[in-house]
């Protein structure tokens, strides 16, 4: 699958690398724009980008002047980036038609973690609805859990983390990975969070629940 073209318009080189380089760690492919005339530009040139990361205090163009010209043509997703938190702008984003408004300074994993959400929500970025192992099956659209026909009751949490374990169903997942891919942050307190979490999710499965295997000193993997 062609990797997703991501556009980055900021005009501060050091912002671009920082995002650029957790995009393409996240395999996404990326282009780069350093003010609004030249974004315009690239985006119509290419005609394929899935979203664009939109600095709102640029030169020669500024970011809201830039959605504008782009709305007339696309509805492609744009996450528009500002330095200072205002609920003026925000209104005025959310009427140009912003999909997200994110203030820096930022977490570039919650930003990345953004963008993948938006993807899924407009389509672009492909994930399988429906996912098993065994006689559990997972229905992500409907956000359903059954065994054996039997629908299980988790909470959100608890339905994130058994769709990440049974998508990497037979790989070694260490606490610190898993606490990145599902809660989406760096965390900086004990890992008894993940713990706590995967005692319910065993409980709830049942006997389904021994497929959760603790590896001691790292953390856990799902096998079948």
């Amino acid at each position: 699958m062609d990797k997703l073209k991501i556009l980055v318009v900021d005009d501060e080189s050091r912002m671009r690398k920082l995002v650029k380089d957790f995009l393409l760690k996240n395999n996404y492919q990326v282009l780069e724009a350093e003010d609004g005339r030249q974004a315009v530009d690239i985006f119509f040139e290419q005609q394929d980008i899935s979203l664009i990361v939109l600095d709102v205090m640029m030169p020669r163009m500024d970011g809201w002047q830039v959605c504008k010209e782009i709305r007339n043509y696309s509805k492609v997703p744009i996450i528009m980036l500002t330095a200072k938190s205002d609920e003026r702008d925000e209104l005025q984003g959310f009427q140009l038609g912003v999909d997200e408004y994110i203030s820096k300074p930022f977490s570039p994993k919650i930003l990345v973690a953004r963008i993948a959400a938006i993807l899924r929500r407009t389509n672009k970025l492909s994930t399988e609805e429906i996912i098993s192992v065994g006689s559990i099956e997972i229905n992500k659209a409907a956000h359903l859990v059954t065994i054996d026909g039997k629908n299980i009751d988790l909470s959100y949490k608890e339905f994130e983390l058994l769709s990440y374990f049974v998508e990497n169903q037979g790989i070694a997942l260490s606490r610190e990975k898993i606490l990145n891919s599902v809660w989406n942050y760096d965390y900086f307190g004990d890992a008894r969070t993940i713990d706590t979490h995967v005692k319910k999710l065993r409980s709830k499965l049942g006997e389904k629940g021994e497929m959760i295997k603790t590896i001691w000193g790292l953390g856990y993997k799902l096998e079948e």
